[in-house]
């Protein structure tokens, strides 16, 4: 579409600065506003035109243009004529030999006009010499010079370079094929190989901008076609998935200029902070998630689409481009199916007017592992059977058979399970998963959609057979070796979260659902049940683990009454590890992985001594004395000095820690040589899956919030944190604290932090000091923190639930709180997730008793004003 002509005047009159700045202004102005009015690809090739008009003025302005030696070339997206709205602008300045002086000076005012004018742009001065030396060495530059478009200037010289880039040597299509194909493929592993994000790449993630791009590349170089449409008389496209193409490039682009027009800069990750305002402005509605989950489930489905093509067309691209490289072995592997190389191939697509044949397709991966990837006329084969059909595939009882062997399959669920989630057949086989099927989540650690959560989840059950999971997980990899049936373990993992996005329960919406397949696949009525159990129960133990004090007994007698049995615990802790595993990649930790792995055990060791007959709490400690005793012994301490020193301790503190941790504590306390001052020590290694900070003080009631500030400030996370008072005034706290990371804290960061602690212990007037604290995101979610004041199972205690973002210093402005209130802490539990932190405190009032309801609602009223005065 031609620019208007108010933008062409005032571009023409523009003499100085402030002139070209008012005529970019109104240009974006314009831009902005026919957005909603006509395609995106008129308003993409109008930037380009704009700039293409800019540059050209300013080289008459400053005489580049009496220059014949001299060509202004677009590259890259530029080249293409495609600029959205904040797009880098690449040009190449083409000279026959070195610039002069002169010519350089009105180069760099040239350039540095255009950063006057804010635009972002890339540039070089190149010989053609220069130009082909650096294509010889960088893939990625000699693609921006296959998109070369001459702007103003010697185009003699254009046609030179022009016609080396197409025909050289030094990056023939089989060399330029490989590496577009092995760039590509370390850009979806640096996005963990999915689409799927919730804060996707629209150029970089799979299925983005970038992977049609590279279809049209190679395109270029091959077989020197302009567009996509050409590939049609080429034979590798048909016309509906040239249609398909067109579309789902159109669907990018209009994203990523919204995107733009929302940052109000070049941005192509679509983050949380810009989702909203994108989905008002592509006409999804201004009803906060629920636009932003339609307009995400259209993106996801079309990065889907893209991807698979992608496949397809490369797969095809390499058998013309690289014929060598393609393995020509065949194997038959049954009257229907053959393995060429690497790849499947169906020998004729009528075959799949017998649904089930789809499911043999994959059974046959499954029991070959030589095959990675499905042929591109197989591939191109399920996509049209895909759109014909009517109904679920679970409807054919066939299908039904075909299903459950692939489930039932040893690797059934490897890399079989992950090629029919990516070719759409768990979509076309259960309605509820099409329902999931890029369903956004917005809980603040969920990384992925729904279904590619669930998809992760299957890969990490299915990694508890092999040799990793034998060394990572060997409790789970123990499990699922003496199961009876691992198939209902696969099966609760599909349905934990198929309910979402529905509205109400969806671990008990998704029973449901479990209930009524494994009525229609005909599984027994005990085997159906376990599977819905599963299903409603499934965040069970992990809210058990990270919220409840797992060494009290009374926790683990409750939460073992509700397991029932041992076969139950068995299947509840292998699918609790894998699925919180599956939710961020950043989420799961040694500390987490100690504190299920010791739920469990203090499990199946209740079960195993029955329920009517629970361990007595004076049993459980006397084997953790002995325990504990025999390691100081073997230390070499007295045994006198060890009662001396725990005889000031009451029996809580038994119960709440380990054996490990008693002696490590105990050896610290007798090592001292005045027991009257503060002391701390910080563990060296990792202790129950963190790095463990003990500290002993006389008591007071402001040192939890110097002590947690202190840690806060070193930038460590507090996982865990416990608070119990000696029986002569004395307090000890333990922390368990890691990086951000993840990780057990660094030696030389453990002394640091040591040392803070052993300061604000002995200067209780020196100011911490917090290092700048990046920004904070998602503030378009209207996410309120959340605080819950409840009794305690202690009729003389008080629990407090403070569900927030996680600001930095959130556990001080908390310990203020309580410290104004004058509370007492006895227990603490931080649970830091991604961006949000779930914090549970055990509280008395300055009288050790519970608090009252007025004594609550202030408590309330003053966190609640805390929070609210930190986000305005």
């Amino acid at each position: 579409m031609a620019l208007p002509n108010k933008v062409k005047k005032l571009l023409s009159d523009a003499e100085q600065l402030s002139d070209y700045r008012d005529c970019s202004s109104y240009f974006y102005k314009w831009l902005h506003n026919e957005f909603s009015k006509q395609p995106v690809g008129n308003l993409i090739n109008a930037r380009a035109e704009f700039i293409d008009r800019l540059l050209i003025k300013l080289f008459h302005v400053y005489e580049l243009s009496h220059e014949p030696d001299l060509a202004l070339i677009a590259v890259g997206g530029y080249g293409r004529g495609e600029l959205h709205p904040y797009s880098d602008i690449d040009f190449l300045l083409l000279v026959t030999e070195q610039p002069s002086e002169e010519i350089c000076e009105k180069i760099g005012q040239f350039v540095t006009m255009l950063w006057d004018l804010n635009l972002e742009i890339g540039h070089s001065v190149r010989t053609i010499e220069q130009a082909i030396e650096q294509k010889r060495e960088d893939v990625t530059f000699a693609t921006s010079l296959l998109e070369s478009r001459l702007i103003f200037g010697n185009h003699i010289e254009f046609e030179k370079l022009k016609t080396f880039v197409l025909e050289t040597p030094v990056w023939g299509s089989s060399d330029f094929f490989v590496a577009k194909v092995q760039e590509q493929n370390l850009r979806h592993r640096k996005c963990h190989g999915t689409a799927y994000n919730l804060e996707p790449n629209i150029k970089e993630n799979p299925g983005g901008l970038r992977d049609l791009q590279t279809i049209i590349w190679v395109a270029k170089k091959h077989f020197r076609a302009e567009t996509l449409q050409e590939l049609i008389s080429h034979g590798y496209l048909t016309h509906e998935e040239f249609q398909e193409l067109s579309e789902c490039l159109e669907n990018l682009w209009n994203i990523r200029f919204a995107l733009h027009l929302a940052a109000g800069r070049s941005e192509n990750r679509l983050l949380f902070d810009h989702q909203p305002q994108a989905a008002e402005i592509l006409g999804f509605g201004s009803d906060g998630k629920a636009s932003v989950e339609r307009m995400m489930k259209r993106l996801f489905r079309i990065m889907s689409r893209v991807r698979e093509l992608n496949q397809m067309l490369l797969s095809y691209f390499e058998q013309s481009i690289s014929p060598q490289n393609s393995e020509n072995v065949v194997e038959v592997l049954d009257r229907n199916f053959e393995r060429v190389g690497h790849q499947i191939r169906v020998k004729d697509p009528s075959v799949f007017f017998r649904r089930d044949q789809l499911f043999v397709l994959f059974e046959h991966i499954a029991d070959n592992p030589e095959i990675t990837h499905i042929y591109p006329s197989t591939i191109r084969t399920i996509r049209q059977v895909r759109r014909r059909l009517l109904g679920d595939l679970q409807d054919y009882a066939a299908c039904r058979e075909a299903f459950l062997r692939l489930v039932k399959h040893p690797n059934g669920m490897g890399r079989a399970f992950t090629l029919m989630h990516k070719h759409g057949m768990l979509a076309a086989y259960l309605p509820q998963w099409r329902n999931i099927f890029g369903q956004m989540q917005f809980d603040l650690f969920h990384a992925y959609t729904v279904d590619e959560h669930t998809h992760k989840l299957i890969k990490n059950i299915y990694e508890y057979f092999d040799k990793t999971g034998i060394s990572e997980f060997p409790i789970c990899s123990e499990i699922v070796t003496r199961m009876d049936k691992p198939e209902l373990l696969y099966l609760a993992g599909i349905f934990h979260d198929i309910a979402k996005g529905r509205g109400g329960d969806h671990s008990e919406l998704g029973a449901v659902d479990a209930i009524a397949f494994a009525k229609l696949h005909g599984f027994s009525s005990a085997d159906a049940k376990l599977v819905a159990w599963l299903v409603s129960n499934h965040l069970l133990m992990s809210v058990t683990a990270q919220r409840k004090d797992i060494n009290d007994p009374a926790v683990i007698k409750d939460f073992a009454t509700r397991i029932k049995t041992e076969r139950q615990l068995d299947y509840l802790y292998c699918l609790t590890v894998a699925d919180i595993r599956a939710t961020n990649d950043n989420l799961w930790n040694d500390w987490k992985n100690t504190l299920l792995r010791e739920l469990y055990l203090h499990t199946q060791r209740a079960l195993r001594l029955g329920l009517e007959n629970p361990m007595d709490q004076r049993d459980q400690i006397r084997d953790k004395k002995h325990q504990a005793k025999q390691r100081l012994l073997n230390l070499g301490y007295q045994e006198e000095k060890i009662d001396l020193i725990w005889s000031r301790f009451k029996a809580n503190y038994f119960t709440a820690f380990s054996e490990q941790q008693i002696s490590w504590q105990s050896e610290h306390l007798l090592s001292s040589t005045d027991l009257s001052q503060p002391s701390v020590v910080v563990s060296n290694k990792a202790m129950h899956g963190g790095t463990q900070v003990f500290v002993y003080s006389p008591y007071s009631g402001a040192l939890f919030a110097r002590l947690v500030s202190v840690i806060g400030s070193k930038k460590a996370q507090i996982q865990h944190a416990q608070v119990l008072t000696t029986k002569d005034g004395y307090v000890l706290f333990s922390f368990v604290i890691l990086e951000v990371s993840g990780d057990p804290i660094a030696s030389g960061r453990a002394q640091s932090i040591k040392r803070g602690l052993e300061q604000a212990l002995s200067d209780p007037r020196k100011k911490i000091r917090f290092k700048k604290s990046r920004s904070q995101r998602f503030k378009d979610f209207n996410i309120k923190p959340k605080i819950v004041l409840r009794p305690h199972a202690r009729k003389d205690r008080s629990l407090i639930e403070i569900q927030a973002v996680d600001i930095q210093g959130l556990l001080t402005k908390i310990a203020e709180v309580f410290q104004a209130h004058l509370l007492h802490i006895h227990a603490a539990r931080i649970t830091t997730v991604g961006e949000r932190a779930e914090d549970f405190f055990v509280v008395s009032n300055n009288e050790y008793q519970a608090l009252t309801d007025e004594e609550q609602a202030k408590i309330h009223q003053a966190l609640r004003k805390k929070f609210n005065a930190e986000t305005e």
